[in-house]
């Protein structure tokens, strides 16, 4: 959950161009077997904290399998990387804990095809489980070394991309986007993001500040619809 602030001079940290049209990228790891134990920590992650809890998307469910958490988080954080918590990634900032990332993930409903803004890359693991469901991710962090350490990570999915920038203005010369992703909570929905979303797209954002609610916006042919689903916690949307 990285805390996003504005910034007046965007970078582009990285671009992945993916060489199959259309097709979501996969995390490559070292060689076979390399995975274990964790492979099987991620299934149990999964079997336990996330389907136990409700979450029934297949295609979010194996992303959730398939995404190595532990390549997401400090060294010395590895034991505790499949623990249903959330884990300090360095900046004052954390990486979500498993469900609420499955959670958020089904919400958004990614289709292959579709064209996905994330705001607050943090540590790059939320945009590495986009990666596995959506043509292209495109994913905004305002904290350099997180940019940095996030775009490093996220090098072998050939589809995302990665800015280092101001989050609550998006990225309005790749707009419109299909989905949109927020990892931090503002008081009130950006303007600037609503705008950028497709006819017919989603936005799913964590909204209030001493209470604050997961929100799903759509933008129909009536107008936009927000909807409120579940109370969370997020670090404040904060802007330079």
């Amino acid at each position: 959950m990285g805390r996003v602030r504005a910034s007046s001079c965007a970078v582009v940290i990285a671009l992945w161009v993916a060489s199959a049209a259309g097709s979501p990228a996969s995390f490559r790891l070292p060689q076979a077997g390399a995975d274990e134990p964790y492979a099987s920590r991620r299934a149990t992650m999964v079997a336990e904290q996330i389907q136990r809890r409700g979450v029934k998307d297949a295609r979010v469910l194996a992303a959730m399998r398939d995404v190595p958490r532990h390549l997401f988080v400090p060294d010395y954080l590895r034991p505790q990387a499949y623990e249903d918590r959330p884990l300090p990634i360095g900046q004052g900032q954390t990486i979500s804990q498993p469900f609420i990332v499955a959670y958020m993930t089904e919400a958004l409903g990614v289709r292959p095809a579709d064209r996905v803004l994330e705001i607050g890359t943090g540590s790059g693991y939320q945009a590495a489980v986009l990666a596995h469901l959506a043509r292209e991710v495109h994913t905004i962090e305002i904290v350099p070394e997180l940019a940095r350490q996030a775009a490093a990570r996220l090098k072998p999915y050939a589809n995302v991309r990665v800015r280092e920038g101001d989050g609550y203005a998006g990225w309005p010369e790749r707009a419109p986007f299909h989905r949109i992703m927020v990892t931090a909570a503002p008081e009130r929905i950006p303007r600037p993001l609503v705008d950028q979303l497709a006819p017919g797209g989603r936005m799913v954002i964590p909204v209030g500040a001493a209470e604050q609610w997961l929100t799903v916006v759509e933008k129909t042919s009536g107008g936009v619809v927000e909807r409120r689903t579940i109370p969370v916690r997020f670090v404040p949307f904060t802007r330079r």
